[in-house]
């Protein structure tokens, strides 16, 4: 019996390798490239399904509550999803989400899928969270169900320790 993609665990990234560089707009269509922060920052990227809806609403305002934590000198916390830029601009809007909302619109999904997290079913991630450290590879990853909200001490912790391990 083939496995049902809708509910497929992502395989994910090797731990160790260098991250898939990328630009994409953020809420305000300006362009972030994750390469940017190479040398200078550990980057956490946190790929959620969809804006407004209840569980990344409640992680997305998580992060905005404990933004001097994810947004310091030498770490950044960046949202991706493949809802289109001016959804994100709204989301962002309306519940005061003052950091990075990166749109993986179009082309649909790239970004996403060179992540492996792309759940090709519902055309969104799927809930995955990447930490890049500052040497830009990939130190820690995890993912979930689409129904399971993330624990952001856990990922706090693993930003930090990307740091820490920083030659």
């Amino acid at each position: 019996m083939t496995p049902d993609p809708a509910v497929a665990a992502p395989t994910g990234l090797a731990l160790g390798h260098e991250a898939p560089d990328f630009t994409l707009r953020d809420q305000f269509g300006q362009d972030v490239t994750l390469s940017s922060y190479r040398d200078r920052k550990a980057v956490l990227l946190m790929f959620y399904p969809f804006a407004f809806s209840g569980v990344c609403t409640g992680e997305m305002t998580g992060v905005r509550d404990r933004l001097e934590d994810f947004l310091t000198f030498d770490t950044e916390v960046l949202g991706v999803s493949c809802d289109p830029m001016f959804a994100l601009r709204a989301f962002a809007d309306a519940d005061g989400l003052n950091f990075p909302l990166l749109s993986d619109f179009w082309p649909h999904g790239a970004v996403t899928t060179a992540y492996d997290v792309l759940d090709e079913v519902r055309g969104c991630p799927r809930r995955s969270s990447y930490v890049i450290g500052i040497d830009g590879r990939v130190t820690w990853s995890v993912h979930h169900a689409m129904a399971d909200g993330r624990d952001l001490d856990q990922h706090l912790h693993e930003l930090r320790a990307a740091v820490d391990a920083t030659p």
